[in-house]
């Protein structure tokens, strides 16, 4: 079928192979008109071919009607106009006819010998009329008038809906590229925004699993270490007063560093909630992904290249693993130089929490760490002999979650090092992660 009326925005809800109501009204108010006009002509007709009169009414009638199927099969109607033009019949049909056919998607060459035979048939018959017109006196023009005639008419009942048509047939086509080109920009922009909701949703998770991780290392450490220098504060409270108020000190200090470093994730966690709040206040879903999506891509670099923690602090950290008791010794092989911050917040982060966790289940055990400066990389070892009193993992209590060692393999990982922990031979326990310079 060849559909050449409105465009449709919707399945089709007209009768037969009409694809609204309105077309299938207006095409039927063509044929009737078309109908009575060939019903018309065809009086004289029948008089000129010597027939009944209600034989040419009759074949004027069925032949105007056929302009009803002019959307199915334009050709058709073209075809019966051509030829009925001898009889002087179908004038509407020929135009409506050619207007329909050049505006169908058929092949040009069809539509442009259809044209011509019109163009040709009409050509004749009005050279035809003119010429006997003249002959019996009812025109008394040069004979340069029958060419004349025959030309324009034919080009008037002929040039104007074929040049219509193909430019309604043009512009229906070029709306229907405009609508889909719109439904695919449409569907692409969902697309887009899907994506950005994914990558905005894998971003929030990847900054709780980071967030996550940045608490534990803090508290753990740090709260660790106060519940160590609570106990021995508790221990030394009535025999050596001046001890406890050092022991009291590094607790209040501890204490504080934790805070502070809670505070800024906070403050991270927070800037997030802002970008999703937008959500709420009717801005896209693109641009929430988006943005959410580069809020946390910020709010990591922020805390990767911010005030974190590096290698320089080792002893310091060290320094305060030994106040609570521990005996720690560092060694440091190779040239020292600086790393970048999320290598250096790494290799400090592994050590912490070896540290912790020598605190957690193996109190008062001898301590080594070791930290070498290659030629790519960076390699750190945090190795701690058997606790002194096998059994007593922990004098203070401190509990452990499990997550220490998972948290430390995921690091080294995400920079593309290697991680790996285990117990030693003489009953220690042990911990290496090699972190690539770059």
């Amino acid at each position: 079928m060849t559909t050449t009326g409105e465009e449709h925005t919707g399945g089709p809800t007209g009768p037969w192979w009409w694809a609204r109501w309105r077309g299938a009204v207006l095409d039927g108010s063509l044929a009737l008109v078309s109908a009575v006009e060939c019903g018309a002509e065809g009086v004289p007709f029948a008089r000129d071919a010597g027939i009944p009169v209600f034989l040419g009414v009759l074949f004027g009638v069925i032949a105007g009607s056929v302009l009803l199927v002019r959307r199915k099969w334009p050709i058709a109607v073209v075809l019966v106009a051509i030829a009925i033009t001898p009889a002087e019949m179908g004038f509407l049909m020929g135009i409506v006819g050619l207007y329909t056919l050049a505006a169908c998607e058929l092949p040009r060459r069809v539509i442009g010998a259809l044209a011509g035979m019109s163009l040709l048939g009409t050509m004749i018959v009005t050279f035809v009329r003119v010429r006997q017109s003249m002959a019996s006196g009812d025109l008394t023009l040069g004979d340069w008038f029958v060419p004349f005639a025959a030309v324009t008419t034919s080009l008037g009942l002929t040039a104007p809906p074929l040049l219509f048509g193909l430019y309604v047939g043009a512009r229906r086509r070029l709306m229907e590229s405009l609508r889909e080109r719109a439904d695919s920009l449409e569907r692409e922009l969902q697309l887009l925004a899907e994506r950005a909701e994914e990558r905005a949703e894998w971003a929030r998770g990847e900054e709780r699993t980071r967030i996550a991780r940045e608490m534990h290392d803090v508290v753990a450490h740090r709260v660790s270490l106060m519940v160590v220098h609570a106990a021995a504060l508790q221990a030394v409270a009535r025999k050596d007063p001046e001890k406890a108020v050092r022991n009291a000190a590094l607790v209040g200090d501890m204490g504080r560093q934790a805070l502070t470093e809670l505070r800024e994730m906070l403050g991270v966690l927070r800037a997030g909630e802002d970008v999703v709040g937008r959500r709420g206040a009717g801005v896209p879903l693109a641009a929430v992904g988006e943005a959410a999506a580069a809020a946390a891509d910020r709010a990591v670099g922020e805390t990767v290249s911010g005030d974190g923690p590096c290698l320089s602090e080792l002893d310091e950290l060290i320094g305060q693993s030994a106040a609570a008791g521990m005996v720690v010794e560092l060694s440091v092989m190779g040239e020292v130089r600086s790393y970048a911050a999320q290598v250096e917040q790494t290799a400090y982060r592994v050590v912490q929490e070896a540290l912790t966790n020598v605190h957690k289940h193996a109190a008062g055990a001898k301590t080594h760490v070791r930290l070498a400066h290659r030629v790519s990389e960076i390699a750190m070892q945090v190795e701690n002999e058997a606790p002194p009193e096998p059994g007593s993992a922990s004098a203070a209590g401190l509990p452990s979650g499990g997550n220490g060692l998972v948290g430390m393999r995921e690091r080294v990982a995400a920079l593309g090092g290697v991680f790996v922990s285990g117990p030693t031979d003489a009953g220690g326990f042990r911990v290496s992660a090699v972190i690539p310079a770059a």
